[in-house]
């Protein structure tokens, strides 16, 4: 990367957020307005707007001591990048509404066993009060490699767990018998 390079990135940023001004004195038509809404001065805003029409070598307000309206150039602009800003808005609006609230995917590996008798009871409880998380429980009886597979959790009976990995008791104790046919046994 040369210094054009960067010279060009802080341009485009600087542009960006200079057609975000455009954007904001054109719907409010006037500069007074937008300055407070982005919380500039009237006198920084319409400098702002001047330099980015220096730049772009074309007017795209057309200003009086009453009003302000876009050209036909800044009124192109504005329909072209007008979109674009809003759906950043949007996404942005998205996001903030996520804030607080867990959201998103959790990949369990476990065994049949602590599936159902476990898991399962726990998620009738979890679900309800986290219900935009979704839950993936593979049953698997080998010993994942927990982060190369993707996992977030591993669920595994007695001292199935790896020398690196951190373990936690999540159920009680429980036996095991073999049962058969005495005939079958011999």
């Amino acid at each position: 990367m040369t210094w054009t390079d960067n010279l060009d990135a802080s341009m485009a940023r600087d542009t960006i957020g200079d057609l975000a001004a455009l954007l904001a004195v054109a719907r409010e038509r006037s500069f007074t307005r937008a300055a407070a809404q982005l919380g500039v001065s009237q006198p920084a805003l319409s400098r702002t707007v001047r330099m980015l029409e220096l730049r772009l070598g074309v007017r795209l307000l057309t200003r009086n001591t009453r009003s302000v309206a876009p050209t036909e150039a800044g009124e192109r602009l504005l329909q072209t990048v007008g979109p674009h800003f809003d759906g950043i808005e949007a996404g942005l609006a998205d996001l903030t509404a996520l804030r607080g609230r867990p959201a998103g995917s959790l990949r369990i590996t476990s065994v049949e066993h602590a599936t159902n008798t476990i898991l399962a009871p726990a998620l009738e409880r979890f679900w309800p009060m986290y219900p935009a998380i979704r839950v993936e429980i593979i049953d698997d009886y080998s010993l994942a490699d927990i982060i190369a597979d993707r996992f977030d959790a591993g669920v595994r009976l007695g001292e199935q767990v790896a020398k690196d990995m951190i373990s936690l008791r999540i159920g009680a104790d429980f036996r095991m018998a073999v049962v058969g046919a005495p005939s079958y046994l011999a």
